[in-house]
């Protein structure tokens, strides 16, 4: 699960918002968080404490000098525990207080007081949002290496509509991620394969699929922002190969075989997001064919994720499985024939997956028979979630 055992500590501060981080903590919580919430009093104003308790299992922290709780100093208990705090919402007030060193309430004397990385949410009246005042602490807090979601145009608590809506939980959330998981390949090489490869029949003919290699690009952004060393063995793809991988450009099957079992002694994780080309003509003419009628004779090309199976030692290995039928059951086969770790199977029929798409829909099988069904998502989201599962 994306945060399972991370300590996150959530702030909510005194907003009509603050209902909102009712579904925050709850899929925060889901997605295996030890979540512990901090209110300030005037949260408390627009929602019960026993909300979040229900919620998180957890406490809820209001009162600075709670004299029935065990002998701890709490905020300073909840600072060191934090892998991430949370502010949602966040009022123009507190940001002030925060921005200048104000700690009077266990909220800014937790964040004040802990080194874990911060998340604001910002809530607010439209003319509270672009006051000079706010707009500068935001960007004091920002040098600091404090993180904000901005704030979204919507209908607000005072009947205007104006910037100042709080953003989408899953923009907070994927945010959160992020912080989270930045740098969490720091030390470790992945190799990823990406696109199609091409087999020739004669000098101007050749044989290939539809894969554009926008899965395996989208995995390589996300494996260099966790600061891996990643190894790209490219096919023919339809969208550029960021900056910053070692790229190994091939083009039939042979050479990218070739070129993943040369390099993957180097690499931790290994994934095999290519389409090769199953199939090869069993002969091939340097000149164009010309006759009126022509057989080609197919023969059958080299299993590279097979064979990396074989080789890998205690090395990650990540599969892609595109069906047309039977999903679950032949990505299954594959998961195991190949001795992989992970298989990334999807219905290639269904609207929104399959090749040359911006979005998938999948299914992520693991090796213990675990799986996790995304729904259509971005390949960059998808990525992100291959990522994490792997890991």
């Amino acid at each position: 699960m994306p945060f399972s055992s991370k300590n996150i500590v959530v702030g909510v501060t005194g907003c009509v918002a603050a209902y909102r981080t009712c579904q925050l903590v709850a899929d925060l919580v889901g997605m295996g968080a030890n979540v512990d919430v901090i209110m300030t009093k005037n949260a408390t104003e627009f929602i019960m404490p026993q909300t979040f308790e229900s919620l998180t299992h957890n406490p809820v922290t209001v009162d600075t000098f709670n004299r029935n709780k065990k002998w701890e100093v709490e905020h300073v208990s909840l600072a060191q525990k934090a892998d991430l705090i949370m502010i949602v919402p966040c009022t123009a007030n507190v940001v002030g207080k925060i921005a200048n060193g104000i700690a009077d309430d266990m909220l800014t004397t937790t964040v004040i007081a802990s080194k874990a990385p911060v998340l604001i949410a910002p809530a607010m009246n439209t003319n509270m949002y672009t006051n000079t005042i706010f707009q500068e602490n935001v960007e004091k807090l920002k040098a600091t290496g404090f993180y904000f979601v901005n704030p979204i145009e919507g209908r607000l608590a005072c009947g205007a509509v104006g910037m100042g809506h709080i953003a989408d939980e899953q923009v907070i959330l994927d945010e959160a991620k992020n912080i989270l998981f930045e740098g969490s390949l720091k030390g470790k090489t992945v190799l990823i394969t990406a696109g199609a490869t091409e087999e020739p029949i004669d000098g101007v003919r050749f044989i290939t699929n539809r894969s554009s290699g926008k899965m395996g690009v989208a995995i390589m952004k996300e494996a260099l922002r966790r600061c891996a060393k990643v190894i790209a063995v490219v096919g023919r793809v339809s969208v550029p190969v960021p900056r910053g991988v070692e790229i190994i450009n091939v083009s039939t099957t042979d050479e990218m075989y070739k070129a993943v079992i040369d390099n993957m002694k180097r690499a931790d994780i290994i994934v095999k997001a290519a389409a090769p080309s199953d199939y090869k003509p069993e002969t091939y003419s340097k000149s164009k064919i010309k006759d009126k009628d022509i057989t080609l004779h197919l023969v059958k090309n080299v299993d590279i994720a097979s064979e990396v199976g074989k080789l890998k030692g205690d090395k990650k290995l990540v599969v892609f499985a595109a069906e047309t039928d039977d999903l679950i059951e032949n990505a299954t086969k594959k998961l195991l024939a190949k001795n992989a770790d992970l298989i990334v199977a999807n219905d290639v029929t269904k609207e929104g997956a399959g090749f040359n798409t911006d979005t998938n829909i999948a299914t992520l099988i693991t090796k213990d028979n675990k799986r996790i069904d995304t729904g259509l998502v971005t390949k960059d989201k998808l990525a992100s979630i291959i990522l994490d599962t792997i890991s």
